[in-house]
């Protein structure tokens, strides 16, 4: 059974070292993470007595880039964490996967394997999307595995140059539970004091949660008893950015709005279908996206979702959305809120059990991961049955 996928790879500007990843999103479970696991290729002939490292660093950046260079320091490292790669250590190591053992046939004695497993109280991946004319990296969570020739993991007087080290992005990124929670609801009325009789509105979803890219449908019921007419029914989507870890900023921004109009003394009823995109949001600052790789699209962040007893202050932002119904009439309006989840349709793995022992499928996996995670599909081919690789 053979499918093609992308490996990352990214050389150091000597040529020295060369990192490989067969993935850049890894799953946060909120129960567990996926393990982060890798090949370093080292080239040993130019260390003249330095060790090879691999560190993979959890990183909340909320200033710009440029300000770094004149003292001021706008980054914070949350978690980090190092492996001596080169020479081997007598420590005990994990199993390769099947990917590693693939990337290490090719490589050869060069070829060095690393797994790191993040701990489970890290923020995910997020980015607060730039304005037109920002420059640099934007400001969020980023986490960054890196591997760098030195003679100590970290010596803050040692100088480690760009020439020596090959880095890579990647992303953290929380998948749906398996379990959903009912959708929530909303009852609400309004009295005017020109009219004995109030406006009732109800507002209502089918599950708390959505999956990024699909409708959202949202069951308005009004039953207008005054003499008031409902001029307008505005369906409003609204993306909460929390952040915790430097300062009490909080930014709330509309990701979409629809309206409809209910005369007096009638009844109102439909069903609203919306859906968020990042497509239509693209020139909102500071609007939270989940974490952008180079040359990749995003979307939207997903909502976060918290673990009884975590520390909200390490998680660095907390996202969150509300959708909101509001009637408006002459002398007031009137306001449902609901609070909904939006996050990543959980990847199955029993798909790969849907094509029999034999059977070729081009990327059929990735293509799925593609449509719904953002994903993409890559140029080498992995064979499962014998663990080939071809590398370029």
């Amino acid at each position: 059974c053979i499918f093609f996928c992308r490996i990352y790879k990214k050389s150091s500007g000597d040529g020295t070292l060369a990192l490989y990843l067969g993935k850049r999103d890894f799953v946060d479970h909120v129960e567990s993470v996926e393990a982060i696991d890798g090949v370093l290729k080292v080239d040993p002939a130019d260390l003249n007595g330095r060790k090879v490292w691999v560190s993979v660093t959890c990183a909340f950046r909320y200033g710009r880039e440029d300000l770094d260079v004149i003292g001021l320091s706008f980054r914070k490292d949350i978690w980090m964490q190092y492996m001596q790669i080169y020479p081997t250590t007598c420590e005990p190591k994990p199993a390769n996967t099947v990917m590693q053992n693939a990337i290490l046939k090719k490589s050869g004695e060069q070829g060095y394997p690393f797994t790191f497993c993040l701990p489970t109280n890290l923020p995910c991946s997020v980015t607060l999307q730039p304005g037109p004319e920002d420059s640099g990296k934007p400001c969020g969570v980023d986490f960054e595995v890196k591997g760098y020739i030195a003679y100590e993991a970290d010596n803050p007087d040692e100088i480690i140059e760009k020439r020596n080290t090959a880095r890579l992005i990647i992303r953290k990124i929380q998948y749906a539970p398996n379990l959903l929670a009912a959708g929530p609801k909303v009852d609400v009325s309004r009295h005017f004091i020109t009219s004995n009789r109030p406006v009732y509105l109800e507002a209502s979803l089918e599950q708390e949660l959505y999956y990024h890219g699909d409708p959202i449908p949202v069951n308005v019921k009004v039953n207008n008893e005054s003499n008031k007419v409902v001029k307008k029914i505005k369906i409003s989507i609204y993306q909460t950015t929390d952040v915790v870890l430097y300062s009490a900023d909080k930014y709330t921004k509309c990701v979409l709005s629809e309206d409809d109009q209910v005369n007096a003394m009638d009844t109102f009823e439909k069903e609203y279908r919306v859906t968020p995109l990042l497509a239509n949001n693209r020139e909102k600052r500071g609007l939270a996206l989940d974490g952008k790789l180079k040359d990749e699209d995003t979307n939207l962040a997903s909502s976060t979702i918290i673990r009884a007893g975590m520390d909200k202050d390490i998680l660095g932002i907390l996202v969150s959305y509300k959708i909101r119904v509001t009637l408006t009439m002459s002398g007031g309006s009137l306001l449902g809120s609901l609070t909904s989840r939006l996050i990543h349709l959980h990847f199955s793995e029993h798909l790969l059990d849907q094509h029999q022992t034999g059977v070729v499928f081009r990327g059929e996996l990735q293509l799925w991961k593609r449509k719904h995670t953002k994903g993409h599909v890559g140029m080498f081919s992995l064979s499962l049955r014998n663990q080939s690789i071809s590398l370029s």
